[in-house]
């Protein structure tokens, strides 16, 4: 039933934000829950299963991560090897010539699902043990891109265009910690710790903020990974005395 009604959260959101618009400097978007729709929703399904300690929660789909395999921090390569996750990923409507979606053919490697994929298998071993306690979203399932093909984070967008995507991606996220049931909501970066303060507050549950794994962040090329497993921790997530076989 869990699982399923993740289905239905992710179709209501993708239905809701698919019918925004938005203007320039955004010139292109794509929605991964629609084009990359049967590998999201097998991630869901494999990984899905309530309750879990921690939600750890990312701000949108990067190029090469989400947007190439419809996984959150979606990384190809990982997603196929360690997760397991592959399936049909088509195309976004719109799509940007400097920006190909290739699917899990993506060459390019996703550096902040590289880390936050390889840090969980290093730590937990196994997707089972790691998702045993834990699981892993983005606030906002959209990427937005400029007519240079540069990526544009929601945070930038205009004012009244911020108000009407958080309000349907709230209304996700309240659900989704609703099903799961997490004591604590681990934002990655602090934009994703914000509007989990914000959408859950009323809650009480216990909401931090993980440096965010991206190069373009200085912070996280020295001891994210170890950053990583104290967040954890202090969410009462157990680690395996020795890694799984």
């Amino acid at each position: 039933m869990t699982r399923a009604c993740l289905h239905d959260i992710s179709r209501q959101l993708s239905k809701e934000v698919s019918g925004l618009s938005f203007s320039p400097p955004v010139t292109h978007v794509y929605n991964p829950l629609e084009y990359a729709r049967a590998p999201h929703e097998a991630y869901l399904e494999r990984y899905g299963n309530a309750p879990k300690r921690v939600l750890l929660l990312g701000m949108n789909p990067g190029p090469f991560g989400m947007a190439q395999t419809g996984v959150p921090f979606g990384d190809a390569a990982m997603v196929q090897g360690w997760l397991g996750i592959s399936g049909r990923v088509g195309k976004p409507c719109d799509l940007h010539p400097k920006r190909p979606v290739l699917g899990f053919d993506c060459p390019r490697r996703e550096v902040s699902g590289s880390r936050l994929w390889g840090w969980a298998r290093d730590v937990f071993g196994t997707p089972g043990c790691f998702f045993g306690q834990c699981f892993v979203a983005n606030y906002c399932p959209l990427v937005f891109m400029d007519l240079a093909g540069r990526n544009h984070t929601p945070d930038r967008l205009p004012a009244d265009e911020r108000r009407d995507l958080y309000r349907a991606c709230d209304r996700a996220l309240r659900r989704v910690v609703g099903l799961l049931e997490p004591a604590s909501v681990v934002g990655v970066g602090n934009f994703a710790a914000e509007r989990a303060r914000e959408a859950l507050g009323e809650r009480g549950l216990q909401v931090l903020c993980l440096t965010h794994p991206s190069p373009a962040n200085p912070r996280a090329h020295h001891g994210w990974a170890d950053e990583a497993t104290r967040c954890v921790q202090q969410c009462g997530v157990e680690l395996p005395r020795s890694l799984p076989r």
